[in-house]
């Protein structure tokens, strides 16, 4: 067995499962406030993550990992720190079909992916690595596959004890969770019971003891009450979800996410009066609104938005400019306001446009964010000159644009604005209407990728970090 540096007890734990669009952070503090062990964030795509930038919040306090459509993909804080566990992975059951990936460096179709390969995950980093599964047609495969995964060096391995087709109302396992359990020697989690086994905090340990498991992960009966997890017991699902809209709130998570969540929690009472009002929200407000929060979401935004005032007055006028050399550099305060544009045509296509009218190389954008209130601000370098907009913008695209605008104003050429003739842009526009190589309805399109394997990263303290200091 490998030793870890930084090392997470799996044995006798009670733990948040993974769940795509519920583990995100409020669900997670909250299933920690009620007695949770571990919690494990949702699953995220790992080339998602790579075209992440990591920013420190120094207005909510966290880490936040935000991708270039600005969305933040991965928010953590110091309340789990030690506690909680980064999902990377993909449809991961799929591998369990070929051993060989999850065993060694078989699997030679993309250097990524080698990364999720159990043994260089433990050998790699020092953090422990875990990985779940879900069990063969056959105990013997099963044995078999986890005495393998066992030989890698991971830390724990948690069983879903149902087959790769099978769904909840399936009845799970417990036989050969237990068969596991007693053929390896690192923990093995017991995963599946939400449906027969677990609907109050007493039954979570029944379940462990019908696996012979070392600990338990909940999934749906959690998302359904977090307060599962509660010694005491189950807590009244109105103060349950208040609570979970303050963390919502407070953590600046998306109002589409979050009205997910309740709706998990609200189940049979979606027809309710509160249930109809939670179906129609439309932000965090209405939200808030619908749960009698409404007077804690302006207080709390006041707060926040104080806050963003205050740490943008301390910080000093140098660092909120590009962190470039700006001598020679053409300032303008602009901004790309898209109504006043014809509906085709942008700034940014007019400058690559007449770059290539006078056989010049292509407009190249510069642009960075400002960590305080994650606001954009671009530099745009055309025939070795620099343009920028002394404003800064919400969004990458927005602040490309004005550093467009800039450039075209400097030099006395049309950028596209409703009443502009521009006789070249007629043909253009009737030949390729849609190819605006940025403009704000350009899509962005993701890297497809598939990954092998769910696998689990514990996040620590200390200064090394696969998410590079966190």
């Amino acid at each position: 067995m490998i030793e870890h540096s930084l090392s997470l007890c799996y044995h006798n734990k009670l733990i948040l499962a993974p769940m795509v669009r519920v583990g995100t952070l409020p669900m997670r503090l909250l299933a920690l406030d009620y007695g949770a062990d571990i919690v494990y964030c949702e699953e995220l795509i790992d080339l998602k993550m790579l075209q992440c930038k990591r920013v420190v919040n120094e207005v909510l306090s966290t880490v936040d990992f935000v991708a270039p459509d600005e969305r933040v993909v991965f928010r953590t804080c110091e309340r789990e720190q030690s506690r909680v566990v980064f999902q990377m992975g993909g449809m991961g059951a799929a591998l369990l079909s070929d051993p060989d990936k999850i065993e060694k460096n078989a699997f030679k179709v993309h250097p990524c992916f080698l990364q999720m390969i159990l043994s260089t995950l433990v050998k790699g980093i020092r953090r422990p690595v875990t990985c779940k599964i879900r069990i063969l047609p056959s105990l013997e495969d099963t044995l078999s596959l986890v005495k393998r995964i066992e030989r890698t060096g991971i830390a724990a391995v948690t069983v879903h004890g149902r087959k790769r087709e099978e769904r909840p109302q399936h009845p799970v396992s417990c036989e050969a969770i237990k068969a596991i359990a007693e053929t390896v020697s690192i923990p093995v989690i017991a995963n599946g019971g939400s449906h027969d086994h677990i609907q109050k905090y007493l039954d979570i340990e029944d379940f462990r003891q019908a696996t012979a498991a070392s600990s338990v992960m909940v999934a749906r009966a959690a998302m359904w009450n977090p307060s599962i997890f509660l010694k005491e017991g189950l807590r009244p699902l109105e103060e349950v979800m208040q609570k979970y809209i303050r963390y919502a709130v407070q953590y600046e998570n998306h109002y589409t996410n979050t009205k997910y969540c309740l709706c998990q929690m609200l189940r049979e009472q979606l027809e309710s009066p509160q249930g109809r009002l939670l179906h129609a929200a439309q932000s965090s407000q209405e939200i808030c609104e619908a749960f009698g929060l409404g007077a804690f979401y302006e207080e709390t935004t006041r707060e926040l938005n104080a806050r963003r005032a205050e740490l943008l007055a301390r910080t000093p006028e140098a660092a909120r400019e590009p962190v470039e050399d700006t001598s020679g550099v053409i300032k303008m305060a602009v901004k790309f306001d898209r109504r006043a544009y014809s509906p085709q045509i942008t700034p940014k296509m007019c400058l690559l446009e007449w770059c290539r009218k006078e056989k010049l190389a292509q407009p190249v954008y510069d642009t960075v964010q400002r960590p305080l209130d994650r606001l954009f601000c671009s530099v745009v370098t055309v025939a070795e000159q620099k343009y920028q907009s002394t404003l800064w913008d919400k969004s990458k695209k927005l602040a490309e644009q004005a550093a467009a605008i800039v450039c075209l104003r400097s030099r006395g050429l049309p950028e596209g604005r409703l009443g502009e003739e521009n006789p070249s842009w007629h043909k253009r526009k009737r030949e390729a209407p849609d190819q605006d190589p940025g403009g704000p309805g350009a899509q962005e399109h993701a890297v497809p990728g598939e990954l092998c394997k769910k696998l689990f990263v514990a996040l620590g303290s200390g200064e090394e970090s696969p998410l590079e200091g966190w």
